[in-house]
């Protein structure tokens, strides 16, 4: 139910901004990649302007994603720590107690 709530409610409001912005820039814009050389055919690219904009948009997205994962690190790197640590402590609670001459007596219920 959530998921249709936020298709509707943030998914579709964006669809439809974004489908606005590549209308209205779709007049084809050159982008070259040699700043010193501005007229160079084969490093000039030209192509609608949206197409660089969603273009920038997703670069935004992957970098400030990869710079959330690696900061990210330490926490990812203590957690599996802690899981191995649980995993250790369930293990050895599992297991039966050694036989030692000094282990106390528990008292038997009488039911």
């Amino acid at each position: 139910m959530f998921n249709r709530f936020a298709l509707v409610l943030v998914f579709v409001p964006l669809a439809i901004v974004l489908i606005a912005l590549a209308v209205a820039n779709r007049a084809p814009v050159p982008f070259t990649i040699d700043p010193f050389n501005p007229g160079n055919p084969a490093l000039t690219y030209t192509l609608p302007f949206f197409v660089f904009l969603f273009a920038a948009f997703a670069l935004g997205l992957i970098i400030g994603s990869l710079a959330t994962w690696f900061r990210q690190g330490r926490y990812r790197k203590l957690a599996r720590q802690r899981a191995i640590e649980a995993e250790s402590l369930k293990q050895a609670a599992g297991r039966p107690a050694p036989a030692a001459g000094n282990d106390p007596v528990l008292p038997r219920s009488t039911n």
